[in-house]
């Protein structure tokens, strides 16, 4: 088995909140939402925040949503929901929908909106849109986001990282986080087919084609980018909060691993590469809520679903690895005789003895089958519900009642009292990284994003060094509940050419003392630089420069108006001019792999916070005629303004 958490403080018991009824469109309907939770002794609410690329939020990477039942601004559902709910003692989790788009041929009225800008009228690398094999892009008109494509992937991780900027929220909830459904047939992944993601999975493996749906490095390989993105909302949210919890909503279709000889036999693992196993064992989950949606009702033909929902169960208590797991039945299937049974197998122990965090009930809206069928209302259903959780009713043979009294969350005591700490950096997109240990031994392997970006996960305090390639990105200090990046590394002379020329890379530069904080805006102070560079006439040699966020606003990638930049500056070569030193091959610069001949390099970080330091890393070519040459640069947030320092600069010497 894996690692067991024993919960013995504690028991989540949580209410999904959907936004496809009343719940919290109104400050009203948010007072009934909380009291009810109130009532049935529940400690959280999941609200779905995020739905369809658009938020019940005013403060977020996505849009406000247009839906009419919505007070208008600016009351701010999110803001009001945290602040009656916490005034409960009731915690607040953003239900984020990660791959959903759009639903419906009507566009949303907002030119911001992801499907507006990245649909199916975009061309090219702007389209997002998840596809099947046989070319279908739409799932009955529902509109999602390939993980595969690098953009859409950031995207993802920006949309949700950005709820966690910018409310005070208790959690982060993920849903759809894996290839949907409408397969072509049972453990047969049939969608991930947008062109740039086939195109990034030829430059992974070398191959050429179009893969098959079963292909087995094809299904890895998928399977690999929805974990990604999750790791960097993981890491991500760390960075702004550490105490949040990041939770996902996963897939029990059909019977458990119990049953099917295995995890990697399950459509979880095998047809929606959710591979929420992995998951858990390598700590980017603190919270995972099987979605265990089965009937229990033994008069309608369905005991086999008694068992599905048992051998879910139990898994998912069995294989927490040190983390949490939550079963999350669905009340909407059940009668409420039938869902009081299954919330207290939710938190009763495993067949193995192993002990859960709680129960997740779906959903507040619907709390029973009578309501879904449309028999009774809601507030009936509710109010029976609530009785039959907290109260001694003909619903209920067993005492006491399963909810009787309050209980408090389960702390997550890996961050109350963590042990471990993890690394978060960034390089050449797709690069293999290795993360090396003080015996000279690889430790632990992983595969950067699309966008370059990379974290490793509860790692043991100590000193480790980080390689690319074959190419040494820095040392780092592991220290537990610490997020660390790799110091600049030394840069590696370039090889001799084949005369006598050889190249060298002078002392590096540290970083000044008594630097400023919180200066109202976007601010930049320089925080050190490796050393300049001596090299034959030709030669590349990697550049590392540091900025440290001065202001009181971050910086967030891929956001216009938000994104720091270095810019080239004067005099040499001038303000957003471009450089014989390094480019990206337009304007007679040379293709060194910047974003643009005048642009030197991107944050390498999706946040970079107040406080916070970003490692800036490019490539400079020396000319073929020798001299010394100059590079300045200074930062820049594109569409914005311009920042401090200006002065910097590069020298390249170039031996004759």
């Amino acid at each position: 088995l894996g690692t067991p958490t024993a919960v013995a403080q504690g028991q989540l018991r949580a209410l999904w909140v959907d936004a496809f009824g009343p719940g919290m469109n109104t400050a009203a309907e948010i007072d009934a939402t909380v009291a009810y939770a109130k009532s049935i002794n529940a400690n959280a609410l999941i609200a779905q925040i995020v739905r369809r690329g658009d938020c019940w939020c005013n403060r977020a990477s996505v849009p406000r949503t247009e839906a009419s039942a919505v007070s208008p601004a600016p009351f701010d559902p999110l803001d009001t929901l945290i602040a009656r709910a916490r005034a409960q003692g009731i915690e607040v989790h953003a239900w984020v929908i990660a791959t959903a788009m759009w639903q419906g041929s009507a566009p949303p009225a907002s030119p911001n909106h992801v499907f507006n800008q990245h649909g199916p009228s975009a061309s090219g690398a702007n389209n997002w849109l998840l596809s099947r094999s046989d070319g279908l892009n739409n799932l009955n008109e529902d509109y999602m986001l390939d993980p595969g494509h690098p953009e859409a992937a950031d995207y993802i991780a920006r949309t949700a990282v950005s709820i966690v900027q910018n409310y005070d929220v208790d959690g982060i909830n993920l849903d759809r986080i894996r290839y949907p459904d409408g397969n072509l047939g049972t453990n047969v992944p049939s969608w991930g087919y947008n062109p740039v993601a086939v195109q990034r999975f030829r430059e992974a493996t070398g191959r050429t084609g179009t893969p098959s749906n079963t292909d087995p490095e094809w299904v890895q390989w998928r399977r690999d980018q929805v974990t990604a993105i999750l790791r960097k909302i993981y890491i991500e949210s760390f960075a702004i909060k550490p105490r949040v919890r990041v939770s996902a909503d996963t897939i029990t279709y059909g019977f458990g691993p119990q049953s099917l000889g295995g995890w990697e036999n399950t459509r979880a693992y095998a047809e929606q590469l959710q591979d929420w196993i992995g998951w858990m064992r390598e700590g980017i989950l603190d919270l995972n809520i099987p979605m265990n949606y089965k009937r229990d009702d033994l008069t309608t033909g369905t005991s086999n679903q008694r068992l599905m929902y048992q051998e879910w169960s139990d898994f998912a208590k069995d294989w927490q690895f040190g983390r949490h797991a939550a079963i999350g039945p669905a009340l909407y299937l059940n009668g409420i005789a039938g869902s009081v049974r299954q919330a207290r197998t939710a938190v009763a122990a495993s067949s193995a003895g192993n002990t859960g965090a709680g129960w997740v009930g779906y959903s507040y809206r619907t709390p029973d089958s009578l309501t879904d069928s449309g028999a009774r209302s809601g507030a009936a259903g509710r109010a029976e519900l609530a009785r039959a959780l907290t109260q001694p009713s003909e619903y209920d043979t067993v005492g006491p009642p399963v909810f009787a009294s309050a209980a408090p969350v389960p702390p997550m005591t890996w961050k109350t009292q963590p042990t471990r700490g993890h690394v978060r950096g960034s390089t050449v997109a797709g690069a293999k990284i290795d993360l090396v240990d003080g015996s000279g031994a690889v430790s632990r392997s992983i595969t950067a994003d699309g966008t370059g970006w990379y974290a490793f996960v509860d790692l043991a305090p100590g000193r480790y060094r980080v390689v690319a390639r074959g190419v040494d990105l820095g040392t780092v200090d592991v220290a537990a509940g610490v997020l660390s990046t790799p110091s600049a590394p030394p840069v590696p002379a370039p090889t001799p050419a084949p005369s006598a020329c050889v190249s060298s890379v002078g002392p590096g530069i540290p970083a000044p003392t008594g630097l400023p904080a919180g200066i109202p805006g976007f601010n930049a102070q320089w925080y050190g630089q490796s050393g300049y560079p001596t090299l034959c006439p030709g030669e590349r040699s990697t550049a590392v420069i540091a900025y440290y966020n001065s202001g009181s606003r971050g910086w967030t990638a891929g956001v216009m108006g938000e994104v720091a930049y270095l810019g080239t500056w004067s005099p040499e070569p001038g303000q957003d001019r471009a450089s014989i030193l390094g480019g990206d091959g337009t304007l007679g610069s040379p293709n060194t792999g910047w974003p643009r001949a005048n642009r030197i390099a991107a944050q390498p970080a999706p946040w970079v916070g107040p406080g916070q330091v970003a490692w800036f890393q490019f490539t400079i070519q020396a000319p073929p005629a020798p001299g010394t040459y100059r590079l300045h640069l200074r930062p820049l947030i594109e569409g914005t303004t311009w920042l401090q320092d200006f002065g910097v600069f590069w020298i390249v010497t170039v031996k004759g």
